[in-house]
């Protein structure tokens, strides 16, 4: 165990230590870093103890087979909400979603982003993910073991044990946020058995990959211990570009009494690259081509990416009080630096001509101080049983941009004939001003009365205190404002049998009003909060080993763009209307699924423009399908085969409906064998990514983040060609 612990402070020092040139660093680094993890994992591969070898097996992210399929669907069926504490899904009247470590391993999935798309409601392919057509803020719908987190930086899959997202309205249980839904990453805990899990994989590209996940305990078990430690680097699909990823983690329990446990979690992640494919964008009138070729380097300029690093530490403590009794409170502090170098290409017409800009004055730090404290138990009177949450959230968020930083046009080429430009005057990220100060905290209070098995309902609601302040270069402050606000939450839910849910629920949420942008004529004016409204039905049926999930809803807010007059402003309303259906567990014997299928009917309406007016929201599909299969082969033990795939139709590319980008179908295809030699379990697996190498765009959203610009026109990404993944992974 001294040669691990000396490899480990060997990559976290590697990790951590002082900066290079950014592209110079990309490449030679990669060596190094790829030396101090092949380090630790020959240190843990020499001194396994026989409780290494016997809790491998016991690792849940190490294969899933059709034995284990009803304990890998249990682990889906718990959910973290907040003050409400862990919930039964088949027993909650919403929508949550859960991707599991098991599917992250099984897929090899990278980033939150990757998890994401295994949820036909959600988008996570833009920096600020959504549900059911709405789009998450920055800070206020996405957290960490319930903790607000900045959502505009990468997060690595292999952190978390789990992504859960909860569809629609929160603001009752979580305080005011967007109607996108609230996006929470459980982070990886001490197990009780020590175990050791190993992965080194490659990718198209020469990109290499080795993660390394540990738990152990010291102090004759009252300290439980857990480190993930994770490199990647390499080319990727793109040829030139440069890919790299570095991530330190560990986690703490300190179990003070039986009943007392303080959760202790610090991580480090560097996400880095340069030569990636510029996003597109169009001028008014124009369409979106649907030729583009994902591999062409030539669009690619070699200074353009990012380079963030994210730090984050938290601490939480969970006291039970006997009982149903629970009382738990916490803090987590964050900074997430980020050097952005994106490209655009704005194609201006049909011909296929376009002007190439970099924009590089958007926010370079983002730091939070986020808080949770909340008490819940049961009592009953008379018939009736209560299910209490009392408790309080909430966070003080910095933006600083830096000073240097500006839009510069590189130069005009043409679709057929793609330029390399020469790089700009980049600004020092480093040098910055803090550009604005949001703070947030609310109360909340929640009652869960049961009437006999069958019949219950659910009251929750918070109040809430909001405020933000904007300043400039100069450090004058250019606007304020402050508010306050009530966000209620109703359900009815009945149950005729045990095994089945059908529920009514009803949301009003307070959020934060939007932010006039620059060029406008009350730029960097904050809107009034605004309210959303909505209405959800659904029912839940169990299985032993197979959920089902319906629900259809109707959201409605306020929505706020740029006028004719330059004025922005709130001048409509969005509704977006849908059903949803998901599957997960076992269908027939030797197979599982987990997904389903999502109908959206998104509307702008209210405008007082007959151009726009009534017309479907910008890069939102109609229908989105996403189904993973996982078939344990017959009379080969060990092998399973699997089939990923994602449908989306058609979709709108500018406010008056006047053209749509084609609808997309992806495949991925895999394969995996289970051995076991050596007193060690090992998972071979094999992908291959968009099988039929199609050519589709994704994140298509509105020109302007807050809505709809002047010109009405929207950015759109390349999505990924075909590409594959292989990994071994060994269970020390």
């Amino acid at each position: 165990m001294v040669l691990a612990k000396r490899a480990f402070n060997q990559v976290a020092d590697t990790l951590t230590g002082p900066p290079a040139d950014p592209v110079e660093e990309g490449k030679l680094t990669v060596l190094q870093n790829r030396c101090a993890f092949v380090a630790v994992l020959f240190a843990g591969a020499a001194c396994p103890s026989p409780a290494l070898a016997q809790g491998a097996g016991d690792h849940p992210a190490i294969v899933v087979t059709a034995a284990n399929v009803p304990e890998t669907v249990s682990a889906t069926r718990t959910a973290s909400l907040g003050p409400l504490g862990d919930v039964d899904v088949r027993d909650t009247p919403s929508s949550i979603g859960i991707v599991p470590t098991a599917i992250i391993e099984q897929q090899q999935l990278r980033s939150v982003q990757d998890a994401l798309r295994y949820l036909p409601s959600v988008q996570g392919d833009g920096a600020r993910p959504q549900s059911r057509g709405f789009q998450g803020s920055v800070v206020q719908n996405s957290r960490i073991d319930g903790f607000n987190i900045v959502s505009t930086t990468d997060y690595a899959a292999q952190q978390f044990e789990d992504v859960q997202v909860l569809s629609g309205l929160s603001g009752a249980i979580y305080g005011p946020a967007n109607p996108a839904g609230t996006f929470d990453y459980t982070l990886k805990r001490p197990t009780a058995t020590p175990f050791a899990y190993a992965r080194v994989g490659y990718g198209t590209g020469n990109l290499w990959l080795e993660h390394l996940d540990v738990a152990d305990t010291v102090a004759h078990g009252a300290v439980g211990l857990r480190a993930n430690l994770l490199n990647e680097a390499g080319e990727g699909t793109l040829g030139g570009s440069r890919t790299s990823r570095q991530l330190a983690s560990l986690a703490a329990d300190v179990h003070l009494s039986s009943s007392t446990v303080l959760e202790l979690n610090g991580s480090y992640y560097r996400y880095f690259t340069r030569g990636v494919m510029p996003s597109f964008t169009t001028a008014a009138g124009v369409a979106f081509p649907t030729d583009i070729n994902p591999r062409d380097s030539r669009f690619a300029q070699p200074y353009a990416g990012q380079n963030n690093h994210t730090w984050t530490a938290s601490g939480l403590l969970k006291q039970g009080l006997g009982g149903d009794w629970h009382f738990t409170g916490g803090a987590l502090y964050q900074v997430a630096d980020r050097e952005t170098s994106q490209i655009t290409d704005t194609i201006r017409n049909a011909a296929g001509a376009y002007t190439a800009t970099i924009q590089t004055s958007t926010a370079s730090r983002f730091t939070i101080f986020s808080n949770q404290a909340y008490l819940n138990g049961s009592f009953e009177t008379g018939p009736l049983r209560h299910q209490i949450a009392i408790g309080t959230n909430g966070f003080q968020w910095h933006n600083y941009n830096p000073y240097g930083g500006a839009t510069f046009t590189l130069g005009s080429a043409t679709l057929g004939a793609p330029q390399t430009f020469a790089a700009p005057a980049l600004p020092d990220y480093t040098n910055r001003y803090r550009s604005s100060y949001a703070w947030q905290q609310m109360l909340v209070v929640s009652d869960r009365i049961s009437l006999g098995d069958h019949l219950s309902a659910v009251f929750t609601g918070s109040q809430s205190w909001l405020g933000t302040v904007n300043s400039g270069a100069t450090g004058l402050v250019s606007s304020r404002s402050s508010d306050s606000g009530f966000s209620p939450t109703a359900s009815l839910i009945y149950k005729p049998v045990a095994r089945m849910m059908l529920y009514a629920t009803y949301a009003n949420s307070l959020q934060q009003g939007d932010t006039a942008p620059a060029g406008t004529l009350n730029q960097n004016q904050i809107l009034a909060p605004f309210r959303s409204k909505q209405w959800e039905g659904g029912a839940k049926y169990s299985l032993e080993a197979l959920d089902i999930t319906l629900a259809a809803f109707e959201i409605r807010r306020p929505f706020a763009y740029t006028l004719s007059n330059g004025l922005f402003a709130q001048n409509g309303e969005q509704r977006n209307r849908g059903a949803e259906v998901m599957l997960n567990g076992r269908v027939l014997p030797g197979l599982t699924f987990y997904g389903g299928v999502a109908f959206l009917d998104p509307k702008l309406l209210n405008t007082g423009n007959v151009l726009t007016s009534d017309t479907r929201i910008v890069g939102l599909s109609k229908w989105v399908m996403s189904g993973l299969f996982t078939w344990d082969v017959p009379r080969v033990r060990g092998l399973q085969a699997t089939a990923f795939v994602r449908h989306a139709s058609a979709r709108p590319t500018d406010n008056q409906n006047q053209f749509y980008a084609p609808g997309y179908t992806t495949l991925d295809l895999g394969v995996q064998q289970l051995a076991y030699a050596w007193h060690h379990s090992f998972t071979f697996r094999l992908d291959v990514n968009n099988v039929t190498d199609e050519h589709y765009l994704t994140n298509i959203v509105p020109g302007g983040l807050n809505g709809y610009t002047g010109a009405g026109n929207a950015s759109a990404m390349l999505g990924m060609p075909r590409n594959l993944s292989a990994s071994v992974a060994m269970a020390l």
